[in-house]
């Protein structure tokens, strides 16, 4: 049964998986606790791939307290032989008689096998605690599993009359330093990054993470650089990919290659193209207290937009955040 200390647990999982959301990909970023008498004796998160899992972690900080004990993990624990072995049977053998567990996990070699393997065990599991909570952390990795594309991400910084770029096309700083470092923790999170041709042209980008470091240290690397289009040999971008064709193509390719998420950087015209064909999964916008003044700056999304208010297409803002004067808004659009 569900106890009411079972979400203070799993708040600690998630708090140990939040710090190594930039470096398990492909794998999932999980954390998990393990619980006796009502005191953590184990915590854990995922290791970088071919590492043990949140779960093994977490077991073996505990030792020989996890007998009879509880253990709280963010995703289900998987059960079948990977680049380790099965976490189920990990859990069997140290003995734990009861499993909490945040959300499913949809990959078809996972998908409900794992808390199969630990009921028949003997172990007592509760699924769904803190499900809205683990869904937002694991959402990259949760899409790309249901849907076979990596979740795309669209961002943009904007001055406050939602303003990219001012008329002669410079753009450099519109936002603070903080929301300079937030980007690059948005870079590390994402395993690619996307942005148009035209942006390498006047901008040449390095598209890369020098800007942050992983508060509790340890090595980060910057994501796939992918121009639409072709990009000179010398670009600072360089090491990058060169995608001709459909936007359509390209997620299906980057969804088979293990891409979890996509973070779309370029300027106006590739906003708008992603926006208007419906596969941005997630709007961030960085906006800053200053103002253009005008109408001949260049806006968030170029292009032709909804006609009427009829079409206007609606969501949540799933976060607002301030980074020093700056303000992130993370939209979500409604699906229906």
């Amino acid at each position: 049964m569900e106890t009411p200390a079972d979400h203070d647990f799993m708040a600690q999982a998630i708090a140990a998986a939040a710090g190594v959301r930039h470096a398990t990909s492909p794998n999932p970023w999980v954390g998990a606790v393990v619980v006796a008498d009502g005191v953590v004796v184990g915590t854990g998160a995922t290791s970088p791939p071919g590492g043990p899992h949140a779960e093994v972690h977490a077991l073996a900080a505990a030792g020989a307290s996890a007998q009879g004990a509880t253990l709280y993990a963010t995703l289900e624990p998987c059960g079948h032989q990977g680049r380790t072995g099965p976490c189920t049977e990990a859990i069997l053998g140290a003995g734990i008689a009861r499993v909490v567990v945040g959300v499913t996990d949809p990959d078809p070699d996972v998908s409900g096998r794992g808390l199969a393997q630990l009921r028949e065990g003997g172990v007592e599991v509760i699924e769904g605690i803190a499900a809205a909570e683990v869904a937002e952390q694991l959402a990259a990795y949760l899409h790309q599993r249901r849907t076979g594309r990596p979740q795309v991400v669209l961002k943009l910084a904007a001055t406050l009359d939602g303003r990219i770029a001012a008329p002669d096309g410079s753009s450099a700083w519109i936002t603070g330093p903080e929301a300079r470092v937030d980007g690059h923790r948005l870079r590390a999170e994402s395993d690619a990054v996307c942005v148009g041709a035209g942006t390498i042209r006047l901008d040449d980008p390095a598209l890369t993470v020098r800007d942050w470091a992983p508060p509790n240290g340890g090595p980060v690397g910057d994501p796939r650089r992918i121009v639409l289009g072709p990009v000179a040999a010398d670009a600072g971008v360089q090491p990058a990919e060169s995608h001709v064709g459909s936007l359509e193509d390209l997620l299906a390719r980057l969804g088979a290659e293990g891409v979890l998420q996509l973070l779309v950087e370029g300027g106006s015209d590739v906003a708008g193209r992603f926006h208007r064909a419906g596969l941005v999964d997630r709007y961030v916008v960085y906006l800053a207290p200053a103002l253009l003044g005008g109408d001949d700056g260049r806006p968030l999304l170029a292009g032709q937009g909804a006609p009427t208010m009829a079409e206007l297409r609606r969501g949540r803002f799933a976060s607002v955040v301030a980074l020093g004067d700056d303000l992130r808004l993370d939209l979500v659009l409604d699906r229906s």
